[in-house]
């Protein structure tokens, strides 16, 4: 475990480790909203499809 983390973070400064932590979790939440809008976006096309 250590070695794995010391690979990624080997040589990173400390502000830099916790602005990659708080872009992947920006990431994690932005596929999150790309995953609940794309769920929404499909529901409304067969709803418009099934009027038509």
């Amino acid at each position: 475990a250590f070695y794995k983390w010391r690979q990624r973070y080997g040589g990173m400064e400390a502000s830099d480790v916790k602005r990659l932590k708080d872009l992947e979790e920006e990431n994690a939440r932005l596929k999150r909203m790309y995953a609940n809008l794309s769920l929404v976006h499909e529901a409304l096309k067969d709803a418009v499809a099934k009027k038509l």
